[in-house]
């Protein structure tokens, strides 16, 4: 059972973005590093390990190498590689990795607007780093972006592009273990509920593709070569990555799905969503019989508020946090 903790407080509120929260767990630091979104403005803040202790930071993004102009930015997450933590943010412009702590940006890379139709919007969303050294990045004309990142500098390149998809991509997850080569270790969603698992490398190979299911899939994570997807129809769904064959359904909310994550240590899995609701769930794989189970651990209610992130604050799961749409606070809760 979890328990809520004292808040922590923003210097701005969140905007109604999926997936509107990431977290930087820095235990040899003592430090928990928060972010969420709100127009043009990614809301940093560091938390002690006590919880007594805060630093606020707000980055204005600025679109070019010349730092000129801002654009509204969809989504702000830290990918974690073995060489270095860049913080990368997506926006209707394009692309951009800063150092982990906001200080400095070491890459940008700019969305051509002449490639979309008339009249439909250009942005970026949906970010994991996957494999030993790239991070993915998915895009509303349904592409997939893939930086090769050295272990420093600024060194960046854009290395593949995968075009698979057909709608805007809402949500790129990635398995956060260590895998056996050759593992899938990416899968992507687009708003049509598509879903693509890949295995990553020089190049990247799709191993299955699991067809529209008749709503948006909002979020999507990877777990022991489990596809875990949350959708606007609130249900939650588990796919064998390999086949893409269903295993199990849940209707886990009654309002659109906005973020899922996953413990791997544990196998922990927490959603959230537009009814004020967060739930954690509990996932078993047998390797031996492929057996997938999922089961409801608990609920958690806050109140009127549309839930729009919810991450695990540690690998194994034991603390979380959540925020919510026009919210100026992000809420912890903690394993007794």
């Amino acid at each position: 059972m979890y328990r809520r903790e004292k808040s922590v407080l923003l210097k701005g509120s969140s905007s109604a973005l999926y997936n509107n929260l990431s977290v930087l767990p820095l235990p040899a630091k003592q430090l928990t590093y928060f972010a969420t979104v709100h127009g043009s403005t990614v809301n940093l803040v560091s938390v002690s390990a006590d919880g007594l202790s805060f630093s606020h930071r707000q980055l204005q993004a600025k679109e070019g190498s010349l730092g000129i102009g801002t654009s509204v930015i969809t989504q702000a997450t830290w990918c974690v590689l073995p060489s270095r933590i860049l913080l990368v943010l997506t926006s209707q412009k394009g692309i951009q990795m800063y150092e982990s702590d906001g200080s400095i940006m070491v890459y940008w890379h700019a969305l051509d607007a002449t490639e979309s139709s008339s009249g439909q919007a250009v942005f970026a969303r949906g970010i994991a780093a996957t494999g030993q050294r790239f991070v993915c990045v998915g895009t509303s004309q349904g592409c997939v972006l893939v930086f090769d990142i050295p272990c420093k500098g600024t060194n960046i390149t854009l290395s593949e592009v995968l075009e698979e998809h057909r709608g805007a991509i809402t949500d790129v997850g990635a398995e956060l273990c260590e895998q056996p080569e050759g593992s899938i270790d990416l899968v992507t969603a687009d708003d049509f509920g598509v879903l693509c698992a890949w295995r990553s490398g020089e190049e990247f190979r799709l191993v299955s593709k699991i067809p529209a299911s008749g709503c948006t899939c909002s979020s999507v994570k990877l777990w022991n070569g489990v596809v875990v997807a949350g959708y606007g129809n609130g249900q939650i769904r588990l796919y064998e990555a390999a086949s893409g064959t269903l295993r199990a359904a849940v209707s886990a909310h009654a309002r659109w799905i906005c973020a899922l994550d996953l413990a791997p240590l544990s196998g922990k899995l927490l959603s959230g969503a537009e009814d004020s609701f967060v739930e954690v769930w509990g996932l078993t794989y047998d390797s031996a019989t492929e057996d997938i189970e999922i089961k409801h651990c608990q609920t958690e209610c806050v109140m009127d508020t549309q839930l729009c992130g919810a991450r695990f604050c540690d690998p194994a799961g034991s603390t979380f946090a959540v925020t919510g749409y026009d919210l100026s606070e992000i809420i912890r809760y903690v394993q007794l």
